[in-house]
């Protein structure tokens, strides 16, 4: 099979990342025509030739969530009937993640319904960042790559040179992930302990695991969707005597009134990548977005060269 050519498309959920990448990339990005009708019928045409290519189509799941992930499966459907080489979904932001167990009777695993709806419509691999669970990779049967945000971020701060510092995990599940941040700088770990309440999206803190009384905060989760939890995480840290708290996550949802809950809040600085679009009125002043372009696009060139997409990831030395 010949996949010499490499071909990156987008639909409406971010076209700018897509943009961003194909910058990365030295290539332009595909002409496709990807619209709704006014029945809200969703339709999708290649306008170029596709045949035996490696195509990678950037959607990440984000709002309108339905929207967005109907136009991936009939771009990914649109590429399979054009013959396409090999076909990719690229995801950065992997909506219905968090559905991604039976915790209560009578619920569905919508992120594996999800899995195989891209599966079953013709995609070969998915490059996604920052899985809200682990388990999600295996609930696809095609070669998932997962990247993360988490190098980034720690890059970022390393650079501000913050002292007395302590990296929290703001639930016990992203603690993993917010060790390999402490690692990284070097700091110590503390945990939040925090019990959501129902289906809602609320949580209520309960307990701050690890010194953090003096210290300079930075909180790491892979997305912050109401800002519920986070505000209710910066809170509980005040009161263990915090002094600067910088936020951090993966996946910038920001959905209800989390613009307005987060500005209020007395979190310093809150750095994000761009996985989702962000509009300039969601900023609030405290936000900084790192890009993921450079990182998804080299995964996309060494996915497109069969080089190993894990080598971006191996832990540098200490010191080095």
């Amino acid at each position: 099979m010949v996949r010499d050519e490499l071909k990156v498309f987008t639909g409406n959920a971010h076209p700018k990342l897509a943009a961003d990448i194909c910058s990365y990339l030295d290539a332009p990005v595909g002409k496709a025509d990807v619209f709704e009708f006014s029945n809200e019928n969703i339709f999708v045409r290649f306008l170029e030739n596709i045949r035996e290519r490696d195509v990678f189509l950037v959607q990440p799941i984000v709002s309108p969530v339905n929207k967005n992930l109907m136009e991936l499966l009939i771009m990914i459907d649109a590429a399979k009937r054009a013959s396409a080489g090999r076909i990719t979904a690229v995801v950065p932001y992997y909506g219905y993640g968090r559905t991604d167990k039976k915790d209560q009777p009578r619920v569905p695993i919508t992120a594996r319904l999800v899995a195989d709806l891209i599966t079953v419509a013709g995609a070969d691999r998915l490059l996604t960042v920052d899985l809200h669970a682990g388990q999600i990779q295996g609930f696809f049967n095609i070669p998932v790559d997962e990247l993360t945000a988490l190098p980034l971020i720690t890059k970022f701060f390393e650079e501000k040179r913050l002292e007395n510092l302590v990296v929290v995990a703001t639930d016990v599940g992203i603690a993993k992930k917010s060790r390999d941040m402490a690692e990284r700088l070097d700091v110590p770990l503390a945990i939040i302990e925090k019990r959501r309440v129902g289906n809602k999206d609320a949580a209520q803190s309960l307990n701050v695991i690890g010194d953090v009384r003096g210290k300079t905060v930075i909180t790491f989760d892979d997305e912050i969707d109401t800002g519920g939890s986070l505000v209710s995480a910066v809170s509980a840290l005040r009161e263990m005597g915090a002094q600067d708290i910088y936020s951090s996550c993966t996946h910038p949802v920001f959905s209800g009134n989390a613009t307005e809950r987060l500005a209020s809040s007395t979190i310093k600085e809150l750095v994000v990548t761009d996985t989702l679009p962000v509009p300039d009125w969601k900023r609030n002043g405290k936000v900084t977005i790192l890009s993921m372009a450079p990182l998804v696009g080299e995964a996309i060139r060494r996915i497109h060269c069969g080089e190993s997409v894990g080598a971006l990831f191996e832990q540098r030395p200490k010191n080095a």
